[in-house]
């Protein structure tokens, strides 16, 4: 059988033109995701059949110019210039193809073997928007292909024009700009900025000189999204439904996570029984099989219970906010505040999205361009509690500040992330006039229209790309610490446990801080993972050397009380679950967004001297005013 023939395809574009439609629908699920070589910049590289041809489609980040020095755009035009991609299509909006247009013009100048997809037809059919196919082919001399990619449409036509012109039976020959207006006299006025800046306008300005010919609008009249940001970007309505969204959001997550955490525990007592079982036919040793099923299975077992379920929620969520076209518009309606902090307005969304998972969070940033804007982004993500922090925050809430209500302790916890934004704005403050002086850069928010969020695609991906990522990272770093857990619980030196000799150690800065030694074991013990910081407790009171799960808040919270827990000391931890060190996976991951195990470093420091500043201050405010029960 004759080897397939291959064939190499890039698509470009800007961002909200449906250029990732375009990819699910030609590759399917035969994707993966990575970095580009020497960048953080994600990319999706997917394979397709096209007749005889096998065809890789890398799907590039989407951009708006190839001049730029940011990550995306450099990456975008290193691809194009250095891979040599047989053919690039390049996702044009027809609603707003001024806009679009002059990425398509920059990339004609790079390469001959250029198709240009009129995508988003039906939303600019109901705009009244019109745009004349054959003209746009004539002046640019590239084919166009119209397409509706969220209904299929235009597919076919699209996979006949690649297979014609990988055949060679269509010969591209797009029509470039005239150089000759604006060219400088030397090789080094090409580094100039009058170069630079007659050279993009160039573009601009020939863009609208095609769209002037070939766009035409029916009298615009208010849309279905123009509408609707009446009320969304409003000074006065936009914020007050913003806060009512993510603490939905959120009341949805930890509520619905807990049926299905319960489910995962039992089925994975179950599965630890049989493998207990297993260990004990083979005649293993006691220490060993205490070592693995209650050191390494059991916390493998809580970080799964624990972390899936409420990232399983949480990411579609999220994710339908982002393609029903919302995330954009928080962004827009926090980046007031962001920019008097000195920060990127687009930390919104890392912010948001640093409530899943601090992880993510992080990840996140590769959206703001500016270097010192994103290393400030990463440095205080933490700073919001992650879903690892929520059971540990809401059964203190509940049981030491709402009485057991519900109610109650969730208007505590919409609190508790008031009072996190507001630490994270404080340091970003703080970060923007020392570490990290600068200018807060200006950046260009597109609000992309409302849309119809396609359920299966918010699915596929949401538990692909983000749930299952950040899961396995997490699985990875328990299996050790699991096993470091048990030895620190098990193993004896001079008599006492090592846990007992850390929480010896540990103990003056506790009492100062208002906690105590052993709290402040469980929460470095708890790196790994924020969700076994409660278990370890419970197993260090109940003296037992596994971790430990308690029937309900008040059984736990019971626990805590009989062992000296108080008032203050509840206030103390939920500051200190805030404001503390990330967990190792969060840490991994700044490692490799920063390349520097300095900023890791100092993403380590941060949280945790703010999270002892404030626990010493209320301690000590405490003690002053009498405040102990």
């Amino acid at each position: 059988m004759a080897e397939q023939k291959r064939l190499c395809i890039a698509l470009a574009g800007n961002p909200n033109t449906g250029k990732s439609t375009v990819f699910n629908a030609l590759t399917g699920l035969k994707q993966h995701t990575g970095n580009w070589s020497g960048k953080t910049v994600g990319n999706a590289v997917g394979e397709f059949s096209l007749g005889e041809w096998g065809v890789e489609l890398y799907d590039l980040p989407g951009i708006y110019s190839l001049f730029s020095d940011c990550a995306e755009e450099c990456a975008a035009k290193d691809f194009i210039c250095y891979k040599n991609p047989d053919i690039v299509i390049v996702i044009l909006d027809a609603t707003s193809l001024e806009r679009n247009l002059p990425l398509g013009l920059q990339i004609m100048e790079l390469t001959d073997n250029v198709i240009f997809c009129l995508n988003l037809t039906d939303e600019a059919k109901k705009k009244g928007i019109s745009v004349d196919k054959n003209l746009l082919e004539k002046l640019t001399g590239v084919p166009i292909v119209e397409m509706a990619a969220r209904q299929g449409i235009g597919l076919t036509e699209l996979k006949e024009l690649l297979l014609d012109v990988a055949e060679g039976q269509r010969q591209i020959r797009p029509k470039g700009l005239d150089w000759d207006a604006f060219a400088p006299e030397t090789e080094e006025g090409y580094q100039t900025a009058e170069f630079k800046t007659n050279r993009s306008l160039a573009f601009l300005e020939r863009s609208k000189e095609i769209c002037a010919e070939v766009v035409r609008k029916k009298e615009e009249r208010d849309s279905y999204t123009e509408r609707i940001d009446k009320i969304i970007l409003s000074p006065k309505t936009g914020i007050p439904i913003m806060l009512l969204l993510l603490g939905g959001v959120f009341w949805i997550t930890v509520a619905g996570a807990n049926v299905p955490s319960d489910f995962l525990m039992q089925w994975f007592s179950q599965c630890g029984e049989v493998m207990r079982r297993g260990l004990v036919s083979l005649e293993a040793p006691l220490w060993l099989e205490s070592l693995l099923m209650d050191g390494v299975w059991l916390t493998v077992s809580w970080v799964v219970a624990v972390m899936l379920p409420p990232m399983a929620i949480f990411f579609p969520l999220f994710t339908l906010l982002e393609d029903f076209g919302l995330l954009p518009r928080i962004a827009f309606n926090l980046d007031g505040l962001f920019q008097k902090a000195g920060a990127h307005g687009k930390q919104a969304l890392t912010m948001c999205m640093g409530f899943g998972c601090n992880a993510a969070g992080v990840t996140a940033c590769r959206i703001i361009e500016s270097p010192r804007e994103r290393l400030i982004a990463i440095l205080t993500n933490n700073f919001v509690p992650c879903n690892g922090r929520f059971p540990t925050l809401i059964l203190l809430a509940s049981f030491f500040f709402a009485a057991g209500n519900p109610l109650a302790a969730g208007g505590f916890i919409f609190l508790l992330i008031a009072l996190a934004v507001a630490v994270t704005l404080g340091v970003s403050f703080l970060l923007s006039r020392t570490l990290l002086k600068g200018v807060p850069s200006a950046f260009v928010l597109e609000l992309p229209p409302y849309r119809r969020p396609k359920i299966g695609d918010v699915i596929v991906r949401s538990m692909l790309d983000r749930t299952i990522f950040v899961l396995g990272r997490a699985v990875t770093v328990a299996m050790p610490a699991g096993a470091i857990i048990w030895i620190c619980q098990n193993v004896e030196v001079g008599g006492f446990t090592l846990l007992y000799g850390l929480t010896t150690i540990l103990e003056p800065l506790g009492s100062l801080m208002g906690l105590s030694g052993v709290i402040l074991a469980a929460f470095l013990l708890g790196i790994p993972a924020n969700e076994i910081v409660l278990p370890i407790l419970l197993m260090v009171y109940s003296q037992s050397g596994m971790l430990v799960e308690a029937e309900g808040i008040s059984q736990a919270g019971a626990i805590l009380q009989a062992n000296g827990w108080t008032f203050v000391t509840a206030t103390c931890a939920i500051l200190f679950s805030l404001n503390h060190f990330p967990c190792t996976t969060t840490l991994l991951t700044i490692r490799k967004e920063t390349g520097s195990w300095l900023w890791t470093g100092a993403s380590f420091l941060l949280p945790t001297l703010v999270g002892i500043s404030l626990c010493i201050l209320v301690n000590l405010l405490a003690h002053m005013g009498g405040w102990i029960f």
